[in-house]
């Protein structure tokens, strides 16, 4: 058999042992891989100590490029589930991801505000993300899209991006063309932002790039599943993001 028959073969072989999908939806293909490849660590498929397939045969299993997958390598490795090593491969380190705690302690009254706002939000912006898919225009797709950008130079110029951060969802609150839900968004103001209410000293410096990181990646699910219309996954993304965020928090009040 021909080398590159050989690799195909192996990389169909691959795709039946892991029963991953091929990529075909809209949006950020790494982020899907790295969404199915999560999965398959978390669950088993893959387990620790194990390593993943190489770049050539998860191309030819996502049906993606090279460069998708290398992406996705990355989101993986930042939530310390991998490590790629030269000559070796990439090796899976862990089944639950790690969370970057964008500070060392926190005040417990502040934790409780931080709580009660987050309790809130879980059960106001699904319902803004969900009527955003359905009702947005293309000026809301313009300036959405604007706002998740400047999040992402926020981050990547290591500030806390919390102005960004604020005015990404309150955009989603104003594409619901329902004007009162951008008005309540609007006199919450800047403090539904928990890391708005973390004093200076509070904060882990060396962990925000990380965090932010993933909160960007979260963005980017949402503003995919507005954009596709798909009003039950903007529902699902959101609330998803939410509530890694209370549960994240919840872990000061315990201890």
């Amino acid at each position: 058999m021909e080398p590159d028959m050989a690799d195909k073969r192996d990389a169909m072989d691959d795709l039946r042992t892991l029963n991953v999908q091929r990529v075909q939806r809209a949006g950020s293909l790494s982020l899907h891989v790295a969404d199915q490849l999560e999965t398959l660590i978390g669950n088993g498929g893959i387990a620790v100590g194990e390593k993943l397939p190489t770049e050539n045969r998860l191309s030819e299993s996502f049906g993606v490029s090279r460069t998708v997958i290398r992406e996705a390598m990355t989101h993986l490795k930042s939530l310390g589930l991998v490590e790629t090593r030269q000559g070796v491969g990439t090796t899976v380190l862990r089944n639950t991801a790690l969370e970057a705690m964008p500070a060392n302690q926190i005040n417990p009254t502040t934790v409780e505000d931080i709580l009660h706002v987050l309790e809130l939000r879980l059960n106001l912006e699904p319902a803004a993300a969900e009527l955003a898919a359905l009702r947005h225009d293309d000026n809301d797709r313009r300036i959405l899209q604007e706002k998740h950008d400047a999040f992402i130079r926020a981050r990547s110029e290591h500030s806390q991006a919390r102005t960004e951060d604020y005015e990404f969802h309150c955009a989603i609150a104003a594409a619901t063309h329902n004007p009162f839900f951008k008005s309540l968004y609007e006199q919450l103001s800047h403090s539904v932002i928990p890391r708005a209410k973390l004093m200076s000293i509070e904060i882990n410096t060396s962990a925000t790039d990380k965090y932010l990181t993933r909160v960007e990646d979260e963005h980017t699910r949402v503003l995919e599943a507005i954009f596709a219309r798909d009003s039950d996954a903007a529902r699902e993304t959101m609330y998803q993001h939410l509530k890694r965020a209370r549960n994240m928090y919840a872990k000061y009040q315990e201890s």
